[in-house]
């Protein structure tokens, strides 16, 4: 499936329905470009954090005089007390009041709350803050959904009518099996958003025990724990690549597999193993990587790459509005 048609569905399921997206980057021109395009077209109400002033400018700069987007300086925001009472609530002692109120100065902690108070329902940051100042506000505040432990980042990837997803590649740094299976887990409700039905296949660097290991035996268990708790889920392992992929080498390695050969889901045991596949897939393979998409989190935060594009922001854009959708 091409990359435009893929967002062509998406924004057939997200198009009119006002979703709130929150902004926090206000002063980077390509998330206000972005910001505006998504408003323009009908598929998001846009909530820009930043100074009123220098946002407009540069909506005028870009042809958007009269938008009707929002901006909020957390500056003066007129319901600040109010947000930082609920904070406090949240952090439950963690914090004092002074810590508060410098803390909810900060955009992406700002952001999240207008997100965790019912304001907006999702937020994009990234462009110029790392991922662990996105990430951190919304463990902090929005936190996990029940019965998960943990966030995660995935990416998917598109050329021509491939369509995959490779996790995680951007937060769990060496997960343990139980991490994995909750990974894969997560990774098919992801799949189900961009309209995969996902077969899911732990990868590794043996198949179904030609090789031996700690590191083999970390995803065989990942799979036995995945397999109990989603049994209406297509999930297997321990495959390697080209048995997750290819039909003919799945039938001589894995010939028993209900995944080998046909799956489009991807889940590998560090995140070196996963940020480097889909790197040589992206520059190599010719793919296009869309995300880091965090999954896991009860409403959507997603987190851009600093060097990203005004067309990556607005993608982003539309991924977070679709998960919101699926979180209504």
């Amino acid at each position: 499936m091409e990359i435009r048609n893929l967002f062509g569905e998406m924004k057939h399921k997200i198009v009119g329905k006002k979703l709130r997206i929150v902004f926090p980057e206000g002063k980077d021109e390509r998330v206000v470009r972005a910001a505006a395009r998504l408003k323009f077209e009908g598929l998001a109400e846009p909530i820009i954090l930043g100074v009123p002033e220098e946002v407009h400018a540069l909506l005028t700069d870009f042809g958007f005089s009269n938008p009707g987007i929002t901006v909020i300086n957390p500056e003066n925001y007129a319901n600040f007390e109010t947000m930082k009472q609920e904070f406090l609530n949240i952090r439950k002692g963690k914090v004092s009041e002074a810590q508060a109120d410098e803390i909810l100065r900060d955009v992406n902690y700002f952001g999240v709350m207008l997100v965790q108070l019912g304001l907006a329902e999702g937020m994009v940051s990234g462009a110029v803050h790392s991922t662990a100042d996105t990430v951190r506000p919304a463990l902090q505040i929005i936190k996990t959904k029940p019965g998960v432990k943990r966030t995660s980042g995935v990416f998917l990837m598109v050329k021509d009518e491939h369509k995959y997803i490779f996790g995680d590649c951007a937060i769990n740094i060496d997960p343990d099996a139980e991490a994995l299976a909750e990974i894969a887990i997560q990774s098919a409700a992801t799949a189900q958003t961009f309209g995969l039905d996902p077969k899911i296949a732990m990868i590794s660097y043996s198949t179904k025990g030609s090789g031996f290991g700690p590191h083999v035996d970390k995803v065989v268990e990942a799979t036995r724990l995945a397999q109990e708790a989603r049994p209406d889920l297509l999930i297997d392992g321990e495959l390697q690549m080209d048995a997750a992929l290819e039909p003919n080498t799945a039938r001589l390695k894995a010939p028993n597999s209900p995944v080998a050969g046909q799956a489009n889901v991807f889940i590998f045991p560090a995140i070196e193993a996963g940020n480097i596949a889909y790197k040589i897939a992206e520059r190599l393979g010719g793919f296009e990587a869309v995300g880091p998409v965090l999954q896991g989190l009860n409403k959507p935060v997603n987190d851009l790459s600093r060097g990203c594009s005004s067309e990556d922001v607005y993608k982003l854009g539309i991924i977070t509005a679709a998960q919101a959708v699926d979180a209504l």
